[in-house]
């Protein structure tokens, strides 16, 4: 995907310079007052956010807003950027529990954008061209695909006030915007297998889930506490706690726009491979053939409610579920309505989609084996084979 990148890039180059503003200015505009301003880049958006103290909300939206509208994206500045990000790029690679995701995604998504890391590749990030980014950024860049989303001492009135001052002058949507974006339907389960110049081997087993639409979202996130969030999950009691076969082991469900992913991980050595995974795999088992306790479900429950509700407590979580609730949604889920859905959730709930997602025809593996440097080839991939026959989602 020649585009693939792109988007991470292009949050790069909009700090180097505005119509407005320097580089310098970007940075002292929002440290001079005591605060912070960032980005990052997901599979399906891009955040531009600051964090200030309420009187200097408007300098905050100023800010942003030139930074979305108006950055020059200046040559001078374009490869040297080049290298900044293939470095990142580089820096993951060397970092196996991270950069697994990566080569998950891509078992799981193929060819499907979802499927290729958001950083991109160093051959794609060589070929942008800045004509490249100003046609992207002309094309996404527009109101319909925006969500400005604050929390705090700020009123609504007030930041609907700030957005037409200054997002009111922004072009109107791309009539083509969007209309690349298919949904991932064939799903062929995957077996890989890396060799890298680490110390420990690692491990995502998993399979494509459901969209944060689904009717399967609620059992989908109380599943994946049940089974691999925090220390009294059964991957951790299990794998870590009884066997000491692992510090890291965890499960996660990353639902989007209309495709998940369900995985669990763990960091072992390599001469527990084999009895890791088996573990794991009896535990999907276990919850495919028995249905929960009552307890226990009430227990996971009780942990996910309290985990949203203290998360609230951050008023950058508190922004970024306004943001990304708008984002999908078009609406903010009042937090009373998302404890009634976990209320609901009942055992036959969860047995269900574990028997849905937990089959073995539908379940992909990856693994990153530990080897002496000398012994790992220039290509890191060494064995790939594709099993049963492709699953609808």
């Amino acid at each position: 995907m020649k585009t693939n990148g792109i988007s991470h890039f292009i949050e790069h180059m909009v700090f180097k310079g505005t119509k407005n503003r320097s580089v310098k200015d970007i940075a002292r505009s929002i440290e001079s007052v005591g605060g912070y301003m960032n980005a990052f880049t997901g599979k399906e958006h891009t955040c531009y956010y600051a964090r200030v103290l309420d009187e200097y909300t408007e300098l905050a939206v100023d800010v942003i807003s030139d930074l979305v509208l108006n950055s020059t994206l200046p040559a001078k500045d374009l490869e040297k950027e080049k290298g900044v990000v293939i470095e990142e790029l580089k820096n993951a690679e060397d970092d196996p529990d991270d950069i697994i995701h990566d080569y998950f995604d891509k078992a799981l998504f193929g060819s499907h954008p979802l499927g290729y890391p958001v950083i991109g590749t160093e051959s794609n990030l060589r070929s942008f061209t800045r004509d490249d980014l100003l046609k992207y950024i002309h094309k996404n860049y527009v109101p319909n695909r925006m969500v400005l989303a604050a929390a705090g001492n700020v009123s609504h009135d007030k930041l609907v006030a700030l957005a037409e001052k200054h997002f009111g002058t922004t072009r109107k949507r791309s009539h083509a915007a969007g209309a690349e974006r298919k949904r991932p339907q064939l799903y062929h389960p995957e077996k890989k297998d890396f060799k890298k110049p680490i110390q420990q081997a690692h491990i995502c087993i998993g399979t494509q889930a459901w969209s944060i639409k689904s009717k399967h979202r609620y059992p989908t996130l109380v599943l994946n506490t049940l089974l691999g969030d925090g220390m009294s999950s059964r991957l951790f009691q299990n794998i870590r706690e009884k066997y000491g076969f692992a510090y890291s082991v965890y499960s996660y469900a990353t639902l989007m726009s209309d495709a998940g992913v369900f995985s669990a991980y763990i960091g072992t050595d390599k001469q527990h491979i084999e009895t890791s995974t088996d573990l794991i795999l009896k535990e999907f088992e276990k919850l495919r053939l028995k249905s929960v306790g009552k307890a226990e479900l009430n227990r996971t429950k009780a942990q996910l409610k309290g985990s949203m509700m203290l998360s609230l407590e951050s008023i950058p979580n508190r922004m970024m579920r306004l943001g990304t609730s708008e984002l999908y949604f078009q609406d903010t889920n009042p937090i009373d309505a998302i404890i009634r859905q976990i209320d609901g959730v009942h055992q036959d709930d969860i047995q269900a989609i574990a028997n849905e997602l937990f089959r073995e025809d539908r379940l992909s593996k990856v693994v990153i084996h530990p080897e002496p440097k000398d012994q790992v080839p220039t290509n890191a991939e060494t064995a790939t084979a594709t099993s049963k026959a492709g699953q609808v989602v």
